[in-house]
């Protein structure tokens, strides 16, 4: 049986993606293992999730560090340690360095709450509203050193509704999180995802732009 792939997830907060992460391995659906937990803040809810699940954790808290290059290097080789194959951000609220982007160039993802390129940055759901946006959507994407800029994988989109709110949004967006991102962490653990010179590649197939959709 081959060696199930071992996943580093950095959190910031509640852990959502996490658990949904925790939740596909368990039911086998994903040959990957957790072998680690990482916060940047210790009352992150999702260290408890992770703990509950058996799951090692850490926290790097940030503000004892003497900037983001020396946070950054600690967290390398703290990542590093645990022989991560893949290294999941999942509501991790830290602009990388370059210098971490590139060490784990490959096998770094990160999930957007925008159709990426569409509204990089924060407060995406609002954006999408005073856009007049007719869809809006999550991406999972490999992260590059530009900021939500890197190849999409896997987009979901949902259709904007015209009593929406940033609210209500953001709850429909959310389920579609945890569908796709467990999805694009099982096509990497089992090979078939990986970045190529020219972007990600499913199956030995180049995706377009915007990655695999999936409309709901």
């Amino acid at each position: 049986m081959a060696t199930p792939c071992n996943v580093v997830v950095l959190i910031s907060g509640s852990g959502s993606n996490l658990q949904a992460l925790i939740d596909r391995i368990a039911d086998d659906a994903i040959p990957a293992r957790i072998g680690a937990v990482i916060s940047n803040r210790a009352e992150a809810y999702g260290l408890k999730r992770a703990q509950q699940a058996g799951i090692d954790t850490l926290v790097l808290d940030h503000k004892a560090f003497d900037g983001r290059e020396a946070f950054d290097a600690a967290l390398i080789r703290a990542i590093d340690e645990r022989e991560a194959d893949l290294v999941v951000l999942a509501g991790f609220m830290r602009i990388l360095t370059p210098a971490f982007v590139r060490h784990f160039s490959g096998r770094l993802l990160n999930i957007h709450p925008s159709l990426l390129p569409k509204h990089k940055g924060l407060h995406t759901h609002q954006r999408a509203l005073d856009a007049g946006d007719r869809e809006h959507g999550c991406s999972v994407h490999f992260v590059t050193e530009e900021l939500d800029g890197g190849p999409s994988v896997v987009q979901a989109v949902i259709p904007v509704h015209p009593d929406d709110t940033p609210e209500s949004l953001a709850q429909r967006v959310h389920v579609q999180e945890h569908f796709i991102y467990p999805l694009a962490v099982r096509w990497f653990a089992e090979g078939r995802l990986r970045l190529g010179a020219l972007g990600a590649e499913l199956d030995g197939q180049p995706l377009p732009a915007s990655g695999q959709s999936i409309r709901h």
